[in-house]
């Protein structure tokens, strides 16, 4: 299996200072700061990454469970909200699904979108968190 690349580069002090973060693919590179991290600027920060890489991995575990199960999806949308609290520390994280997927009961789906919560290898690697909600949602 490949191993997966970033980096990250910090100049300053922690509230006056400023940094960037880059993949390796090259397929981003942003800005953070203290204040895109703990307020609302502008920029971006690691809770943020780890939400897109929480969403999108879930919703990847999920393709296969529903696929394996004979139910291969037409389309999952996940969105991950990470909350940093106190410490700091990730408090929570939300993970709100809609999926289509031809011929599944509302149970067989919920069983299935719960197995890829805690299967993923990102939520595996976030099982420090202490608390990974999801609402799982099928549309048409």
């Amino acid at each position: 299996m490949p191993v997966r690349r970033s980096t990250a580069e910090w100049r300053g002090s922690l509230k006056e200072g400023s940094g960037s973060m880059r993949l390796a693919s090259g397929l981003y590179e942003g800005p953070f700061t203290y204040s895109s991290r703990f307020e609302e600027g502008a920029g971006t920060n690691p809770e943020e990454l780890v939400g897109a890489a929480h969403a999108g991995c879930f919703s990847m575990f999920l393709a296969g469970l529903l696929t394996d199960n004979g139910h291969p999806p037409d389309r999952i949308n996940t969105s991950a909200a990470v909350r940093i609290g106190a410490g700091p520390t990730i408090d929570r994280i939300e993970l709100h699904t809609e999926a289509a997927v031809p011929g599944i009961s509302d149970a067989e789906f919920q069983d299935l979108a719960a197995q890829a919560k805690v299967g993923c290898p990102v939520s595996k690697a976030l099982a420090a968190v202490p608390e990974i909600t999801l609402k799982a949602k099928l549309v048409d």
